[in-house]
């Protein structure tokens, strides 16, 4: 069977772009989560953003090993320490690089059924909050690295995603207001 939705990829204005607060937990939303968790298993990663499916509400999927969930309208509420790991992205397929992020986080938000829930999380499980966090504020963990190592990635992804002349000088075509969409083929994945 295949996937319910295609994975957006860099270069897809809709990753760029800030989702909008959930209003409504219901079937249609809880329907969307089913569809969202097979894509990310067929990808495979262990989180999916709403964004990265083209739909614009603030709520990602995760499986970090205790099943399936998902997480609407969070909010980190609270970070500590800082954690260097290499981190890939189901939207930047194919590619990883080192990012540091806070080592613990308390996350806040709503499960399907509406209830409020609090996670304490460390290491990668906060990493991968941390990381859908982003996408659901349109940032890709391209913005994540310094300076000299986002060059050489921009080149490498431009090459690959959009056959586009790989000098670092060429505009960010993920920032443009464009509206073509290249084909799809993002959440968290472990390289």
């Amino acid at each position: 069977m295949a996937s319910p939705y295609e994975v957006r990829v860099f270069g897809d204005p809709v990753l760029r772009t800030v989702a909008n607060e959930v209003t409504d937990i219901d079937g249609k939303l809880a329907k969307l989560a089913e569809d969202m968790l097979t894509t990310m298993y067929d990808e495979p990663g262990i989180g999916l953003a709403a964004p990265q499916v083209g739909v614009q509400k603030r709520f990602f999927v995760y499986d970090y090993g205790d099943g399936p969930a998902a997480l609407i309208n969070p909010v980190i509420t609270e970070s500590d320490g800082e954690w260097l790991y290499e981190e890939g992205c189901l939207s930047v397929p194919g590619l990883a690089w080192e990012i540091v992020r806070p080592k613990q986080i308390l996350i806040t938000g709503y499960d399907l059924d509406g209830n409020e829930v609090a996670i304490e999380a460390d290491e990668l499980e906060s990493r991968l909050y941390q990381h859908e966090m982003d996408h659901l504020d349109g940032v890709l963990l391209l913005d994540r690295l310094d300076d000299e190592t986002r060059k050489v990635a921009m080149r490498t992804v431009r090459e690959k995603f959009l056959g586009l002349d790989p000098s670092p000088e060429a505009p960010d075509p993920a920032r443009s207001t464009s509206t073509k969409r290249p084909a799809a083929s993002g959440g968290l994945f472990l390289p």
